[in-house]
């Protein structure tokens, strides 16, 4: 018999993880091309049809920047990311039907159909895992040292941004 989908439990600092998610003031705030710049690298170099830079909330995951999908939430109950932030490492997931925890996922059994999953966390400044940026793809797939590396480097620089706000750049290029 088939184990039905295990949702993730909550992390053991789940209050100060929340509390240091809702200091950011990033939720629910218009897309930003800082972040999708970093999203639109990351689906390029790992030739994937989505990335996302999703915030776990209380109750959602919630998507600051998003390639290759028109949704801007998702239930947590549903979240794969909301496995990834239990633990430092990046959490991945080379095929979800073969993954108890995720084969009757619905975002597994239906649209979009993930069948492979690699996310790294992201730390509020206090240290708390308050996010991911995560590659997905409609097909199995394997990633080598090399590849883990860069995506949590794209997670390091996602991280700088969420941490530091900067003012709009002035562009010093000429414009003839």
């Amino acid at each position: 018999m088939k184990e039905p989908m295990k949702n993730a439990p909550l992390p053991h600092d789940e209050s100060q993880r929340l509390e240091a998610l809702y200091a950011l003031e990033i939720l629910d705030t218009p897309k930003e091309e800082r972040f999708d710049r970093l999203t639109r690298i990351a689906q390029s170099c790992f030739n994937v049809p989505m990335v996302l830079v999703t915030l776990v909330d209380k109750n959602r995951q919630w998507f600051k920047s998003c390639q290759g999908l028109d949704l801007c939430e998702t239930n947590r109950d549903v979240s794969i990311c909301a496995h990834t932030i239990l633990s430092p490492d990046i959490f991945l997931v080379s095929d979800t039907l073969e993954d108890p925890r995720f084969a009757d996922n619905p975002l597994v059994s239906a649209p979009p159909h993930i069948r492979f999953y690699a996310g790294a966390p992201i730390h509020a400044s206090s240290g708390e895992r308050v996010g991911v940026l995560c590659i997905i793809d409609t097909i199995p797939r394997m990633m080598s040292s090399k590849d883990l590396q860069i995506l949590r480097d794209l997670a390091d620089c996602v991280e700088h941004e969420l941490l530091h706000e900067h003012p709009a750049p002035t562009s010093t290029r000429s414009t003839q």
